[in-house]
């Protein structure tokens, strides 16, 4: 059973730092591809990093230079080190996993077969 477990959450004031885990388990981690995605109230849920097995990755446009996505092979473990956050960060934070070698579109979501629960992330003014 493959699961995706995100923490790492929390309230932060604008410009502060938050790095959020993904600890994953039943799935062979050198196969999948990962990404992290989130969701605000009333906003569809949208691509914010993606990390390829190969280790090339993507961002979107609007965390670009700010988050970085990364992985610990030994622990399983997906990152998201999130930097220079700002209020429009606000939202649930999502771990991905797709088995698709390489995702013809890596930020959106219908590439992607596993999710975790979620990790909310509040950024004030």
């Amino acid at each position: 059973e493959v699961q995706l477990v995100e923490s790492g959450g929390g309230s932060v004031q604008a410009g502060g730092s938050l790095r959020l885990s993904c600890k994953a388990s039943g799935i062979y981690w050198f196969e999948y591809c990962m990404a992290w995605f989130r969701q605000a109230p009333g906003n569809e849920r949208e691509g914010v990093a993606y990390l390829e097995s190969s280790g090339r990755t993507t961002y979107a446009d609007s965390v670009k230079d700010r988050f970085t996505i990364s992985k610990d092979n030994a622990e399983n473990t997906l990152y998201l080190q999130m930097d220079s956050l700002k209020p429009q960060d606000t939202a649930l934070y999502y771990c991905a996993a797709s088995v698709a070698v390489r995702p013809l579109s890596p930020l959106r979501r219908n590439e992607y077969n596993f999710w975790g629960q979620g990790t909310q992330v509040t950024v004030s003014s």
